[in-house]
């Protein structure tokens, strides 16, 4: 199995701030024994560019990318940044590469979306064949893929080192398990919210699953994990809500996280939902920690 550590942090939140905190908070975030850090790219900081300032600013914690979408640049230049980041920082950087959503690639970028399994298979051919004319890393690039159905995790598991399935449940991590294959990383992400009231918990969680509930991959992903139609309408079901953020104690955290690992995770990427999008929940990533890392 490659080593990457069990836990690492999911987060939107260091985007949201001055470089000049994020870099502290990133610090501060392997401090606390998070193994990884995992950052998004959609519409905010170039995610390679975001790595290599997070990198920079650590000492040996891995940063992830979760993901970088396959339309935001040739194949060429996703392989040649990896292999930069892989030689200057070897062994820390893990890359997730994923379909994103057809809005973004053609409504934001302008660009064509087209069969997600076919594009994302030819891209990695290309990857893999890309020249590289600089002074080339000494560890093997780490590639996950964005996968939640069954043909892309057979897909990740044949020419990927593993998959970061997002929006699963530990059932799904189960299955995924058994298409990847024993030594393949699996690393979903599993939202989190700390507090008992169930009202407020569930609208948190609403409030950040909201963009999520409308876009066709994820809808037909709830659909195979065993949800229906009328669970993904009006802002999710309780039921959904209840199932994909583990909310209430921290011991009732832990053990969501658990039953990923106990169904077959290797890593489970921990994302703390804020009860503000634009704030910093250092302390709460601190309780977190202990709760979890110890």
């Amino acid at each position: 199995m490659t080593e990457l550590g069990r836990i690492g942090l999911w987060t939107f939140a260091l985007d949201r701030q001055p470089w000049s905190r994020a870099r502290e908070a990133a610090a501060e975030l392997e401090e606390m024994g998070w193994a990884a850090i995992w950052v998004p790219e959609a519409t905010n900081r170039n995610v390679f560019v975001n790595a290599t300032l997070l990198l920079g600013a650590t000492r040996s914690i891995t940063v992830a990318t979760g993901i970088a979408p396959i339309h935001n640049r040739d194949a060429m230049a996703t392989a040649n940044a990896q292999r930069t980041l892989d030689e200057a920082f070897p062994g820390r950087f893990l890359l997730g590469l994923g379909v994103s959503h057809q809005w973004l690639v053609e409504e934001v970028r302008g660009g064509t979306y087209t069969k997600p399994l076919s594009s994302m298979e030819a891209y990695l051919d290309a990857m893999r064949a890309a020249p590289f004319t600089a002074c080339a890393p000494t560890v093997p690039g780490r590639t996950v893929l964005a996968a939640l159905g069954p043909k892309m995790l057979a897909l990740a598991g044949r020419l990927a080192d593993g998959a970061h399935p997002y929006l699963t449940v530990p059932e799904h991590t189960a299955g995924a398990r058994a298409i990847l294959g024993p030594d393949k990383i699996l690393a979903p992400d599993q939202k989190v919210f700390v507090g008992t009231d169930a009202g407020e918990a569930r609208r948190v969680a609403r409030m950040h699953l909201a963009g999520y509930l409308t876009q066709p991959n994820y809808r037909n992903s709830f659909l195979r994990q065993g949800f229906a139609e009328e669970d993904l309408d009006a802002g999710g079901s309780d039921r959904l809500i209840d199932a994909i953020v583990a909310w209430g104690s921290l011991d009732d955290v832990a053990r969501r996280v658990r039953a990923h690992l106990d169904a077959g995770a290797s890593h489970v990427a921990v994302q703390l939902l804020p009860r503000d999008m634009d704030e910093l929940p250092m302390s709460g990533y601190r309780d977190l920690a202990a709760a979890l890392i110890g």
